[in-house]
């Protein structure tokens, strides 16, 4: 989430120069379809191509995303309360709806309900996380196929669950909590929540603080949006947290981001500038997607091979909420 709503070590590194470059749009054989095409990107990106135009009037502006088998995405839309599905052809398929909460709630800062990270288990369980300021609905859920959304642990009232990574080694998930500054860590099999990290770099400065999560490279890394920083927090033998350390600053508004595959390099959405930026092991950065190519708000980022996800909300625009693609010139190696 970001503002303007009112109411990795790797031994595959390889420089950016030593990259073969591949012209021409994006051909998603085997990933969603493209429906059009808009103007190219920086390198090491490719062009964008728009796989979903998606629905203002019906709030599908996708908050958060996860990449699904066979090429669709699963995203969260973050005020209609609803999980659902971008399918290859662009398609949306709303596979749950979260129970509206009382009359009274009143989720910490944005004030309505909150439907905020989506990520999935070896097993295509979906977890996500739900905000509503009460103590029966700010939980963390889960979607089996086939199933219904059940509350798997409950998350205190005061607190905003913002972004969502999964450990696949220890089954473990962490919620950013962008409200209190901290990050919660919660079995995937349910359970009671524990602070995991609480320092003074996930904090707030007047909005949002602590926002995208991932676990890479046996650390989990945070967004801070206020501050625009990316920090590493390792995960120590014992699973607690080693020393913060901030790995990139000066990315305003950012958002989600994700892994390109090789090394500490990252991609990051600046949501209110409607960038995605390069961020390299360093810590320096480049934009390398912007309004130019479609983005609208982007508030998410996956990384499948050599092929870039991007989940744009609208918040601030409220033009064209939709979900993009792009390709990496140098494909990661998974």
């Amino acid at each position: 989430m970001s503002p303007g709503r009112a109411s990795p070590r790797s031994g595959h590194a390889a420089s950016q120069s030593s990259c073969r470059r591949r012209g021409g749009t994006t051909a998603l054989a085997t990933t969603i379809t493209s429906a059009d095409t808009a103007l190219a990107a920086q390198p090491p990106l490719t062009s964008t191509s728009f796989a979903a135009h998606l629905d203002l009037a019906k709030g599908q502006q996708p908050e958060n995303l996860t990449l699904l088998p066979g090429g669709a995405a699963a995203v969260t839309f973050a005020f209609p309360r609803q999980v659902a599905v971008i399918e290859r052809t662009g398609t949306v398929r709303v596979l749950a709806m979260l129970p509206a909460p009382s009359s009274d709630a009143r989720t910490p800062v944005l004030g309505s309900p909150f439907l905020g990270g989506i990520v999935q288990g070896h097993d295509h369980t979906l977890y996500f996380l739900y905000a509503t300021g009460t103590d029966d609905l700010t939980d963390v859920w889960r979607l089996r196929l086939g199933g219904s959304p059940e509350r798997i642990a409950a998350l205190p009232a005061d607190t905003l669950p913002n972004g969502l990574a999964l450990d696949g080694s220890t089954r473990q998930l962490y919620a950013a909590d962008s409200v209190l500054g901290r990050i919660w860590r919660i079995p995937a099999t349910g359970g009671t929540p524990e602070v995991w990290a609480t320092v003074s770099a996930l904090a707030p400065a007047g909005f949002l603080g602590a926002n995208g999560v991932k676990v890479h490279d046996g650390a989990v890394w945070v967004s801070n949006l206020d501050h625009g920083t990316l920090m590493r927090i390792p995960v120590l033998r014992d699973g607690t947290p080693g020393a913060t350390r901030t790995a990139a600053t000066g990315l305003t508004g950012v958002d989600d981001f994700a892994s390109t595959g090789r090394g500490d390099q990252l991609l990051a959405a600046l949501n209110a500038g409607s960038e995605v930026a390069l961020v390299s092991g360093n810590g320096g950065h480049t934009v390398v997607l912007n309004h130019t190519d479609g983005l609208q708000n982007p508030t998410s980022i996956a990384v499948r091979g050599d092929t870039v996800y991007v989940a744009d909300a609208a918040y601030v625009t409220q033009q064209d909420p939709n979900l993009l693609t792009t390709r990496l010139h140098c494909p990661s190696s998974r």
